[in-house]
């Protein structure tokens, strides 16, 4: 297990330690996922190349949590570092589990406002476009990219998006807790990940951080 110490800022969460581990998934992990339909074969990676890695979080009600993403195996260590620098900026997380991503839809949360990366699908296209599908793979059908708070970062085109719930958040001048700031930027921009709120043109994916930027 790797551990940062992240020095205390405010509050009672920041006085724990940051935590981050890496492991290859475990037999319940891969029964959850192929279950869930997000990894089949044909998958352009395979289960024994992703890594179950686990990271403390913050919360929106200021406590420090356990939360699990399945990254590429390439990505789990450089990842662990960019929690450890949103724990130290106190960025909130709604909900980071294996079980709000990948379990049974019935217990997943109704807010939809879930922080993950691994996916085996196509990319989304715009809002503006329509459609469930670009034809290439997305970079989360990798493990190479990460959406944070979805419904505070939603993805955006010609004015709308999928989810009516995200239309608060389209105004970006007005931040709110759990939006991404610069500083979330720059924590991904450290290990050469882009963002998709960078994006030129009028779509932007404000949840979206990817290894190749896209």
């Amino acid at each position: 297990m790797t551990r940062y110490l992240v020095l205390p800022l405010v509050g009672l969460a920041a006085a724990i330690p940051f935590q981050s581990s890496v492991a290859p998934l475990p037999a319940s992990v891969r029964a959850e996922v192929r279950s869930a339909g997000t990894w089949h074969s044909g998958c352009p990676v395979a289960l024994s190349q992703l890594r179950l890695l686990t990271v403390t979080y913050l919360g929106f009600e200021g406590q420090a949590h356990t939360g699990q993403l399945l990254v590429n195996r390439a990505a789990a260590a450089p990842l662990g570092r960019v929690f450890s620098k949103l724990y130290a900026l106190h960025f909130p997380i709604r909900h980071m589990s294996i079980a709000d991503r990948y379990g049974p839809l019935g217990g997943q949360p109704t807010d939809g406002d879930v922080s993950a990366s691994f996916e085996c699908r196509q990319a989304a296209p715009s809002p503006c476009v329509g459609g469930n599908g670009t034809g290439s793979w997305s970079e989360h059908a990798f493990g190479e990219a990460v959406d944070l708070n979805p419904l505070e970062n939603p993805y955006v085109g010609c004015g709308q998006s999928r989810d009516p719930a995200t239309r608060p958040f389209f105004n970006r001048s007005r931040h709110r807790p759990g939006m991404v700031t610069s500083a979330v930027v720059q924590a991904f921009r450290s290990i050469g990940w882009g963002w998709g709120g960078s994006w030129s043109g009028s779509t932007k994916d404000y949840m979206h951080f990817s290894a190749t930027g896209h």
